[in-house]
């Protein structure tokens, strides 16, 4: 049966970690779900079937990289993202709000939205909510970011209160030119979640998106540079304020403990850059923590990375081979890793869900972390 509109279905809880499934015109996604980042329509270092093989529903595409290169336009005169990049799942975009205070050279913040420079070759642009959210719809993605205020903290109150409300402000704006797609029944714009580390700003930043009734809410500024316990304590604060019926995600995070802990306090969906980037620099992430295959010690090991896996990478080449890639700095290596990162957070995600589905969620966390923290693979008897 073909599906036209955007749904969220919450099909179990236990505990506080969710079991549920938003489907849409190009496909299902499986909740609580881990979104790879293709950047700039592409998964770095991965084909993308080998993204869908390894369990990827949706992968996150950014605003801000595309609309620099190749630009919104081109990619639209040439069938959208999807069809650029040979992905016909879900697609969610970014605002690219926050790359244009992280990579930018110079920009400029007003109520209108915020003037800058390409830090590629630093001709000048203007990025409002009301661009933020037609490029999108250029990129025909389906899961869409309003524009928002993205600050790194420790941050003075007053101006996490000010990037709140502003970001209030331009979710309003952003909700207006969503409405005005043709196809948006199909299609989610979501809200994102301001106030820093500060439980009151939080607190009505939930509250006021709330009220605007979006398909669905982001948790943004967090994991920018605060520590663990405090994004924890935010999503404390959050969870309970947004509505039980509408996915929640927690943008830009993070390492297999943030996914864990962070399902074990309500959240649905994840993204971040961390299993590839980290593959492309030798190391690799396995159900025994993480494996630095820079380290000579690795040089003689014949053991794969983990037997068990379903992942080639993880399962047929050995240790030595992998270390002798990484130190020999072959583009391989970093292929390879990324796609051993890439299944095993997704071979996560479907141990989460499974979890849940069994009513054994706290179990699984606490043997999850028992493993990790027992270190590598254990040699063969």
């Amino acid at each position: 049966m073909t599906v036209k509109d955007f749904t969220f279905t919450l099909h179990k809880t236990n505990g506080k970690a969710r079991l549920g499934e938003i489907n849409m015109p190009r496909g299902k996604v499986r909740t609580p779900a881990f979104m790879p980042v293709g950047t700039a329509a592409t998964v770095k270092a991965l084909y993308l079937d080998q993204v869908r093989d390894a369990g990827s529903d949706i992968i996150l595409g950014n605003t801000y990289h595309l609309m620099l290169r190749p630009g919104a336009e081109r990619v639209a005169r040439l069938g959208g993202l999807h069809e650029f990049a040979r992905w016909p799942h879900p697609i969610l975009t970014d605002s690219g709000g926050f790359q244009v205070m992280s990579l930018a050279a110079l920009n400029k913040m007003s109520e209108k939205g915020v003037t800058f420079k390409s830090h590629i070759d630093g001709a000048p642009y203007e990025l409002t909510p009301e661009r933020s959210i037609e490029i999108q719809a250029l990129l025909d993605s389906d899961i869409q970011m309003q524009l928002d205020e993205c600050l790194r903290l420790p941050a003075p109150r007053e101006e996490v209160q000010r990037a709140m409300e502003l970001s209030l402000r331009w979710a309003e704006r952003s909700a207006k030119q969503f409405e005005k797609q043709e196809d948006r029944a199909g299609r989610a714009m979501f809200g994102i979640v301001q106030g820093g580390d500060v439980p009151d700003l939080r607190i009505k930043s939930a509250e006021e998106l709330k009220a605007m009734d979006l398909k669905g809410y982001s948790i943004g500024g967090l994991a920018v540079g605060e520590p663990q316990d405090v994004m924890l304590d935010m999503l404390d604060i959050t969870c309970p304020v947004l509505p039980e019926n509408k996915p929640r995600y927690l943008m830009g995070v993070g390492t297999p403990d943030d996914l864990l802990q962070s399902v074990n306090r309500g959240v649905d969906m994840f993204d971040c850059v961390m299993p590839t980037r980290a593959g492309r620099h030798g190391l690799a992430y396995t159900r025994y923590g993480k494996v630095n295959l820079k380290n000579a010690r690795h040089a003689e090991d014949s053991r794969p990375l983990d037997e068990t896996s379903d992942c080639p990478a993880a399962r047929d080449y050995s240790r030595a081979y992998l270390h002798h890639l990484v130190r020999a700095n072959e583009a391989l290596a970093g292929m390879l890793l990324s796609w051993n990162n890439i299944a095993y957070y997704q071979r996560l995600m479907q141990g989460m869900r499974d979890a849940i589905s069994e009513d054994r969620f706290e179990d699984f966390r606490l043997a999850t972390m028992a493993e990790w923290e027992k270190g590598d693979i254990p040699e063969r008897i």
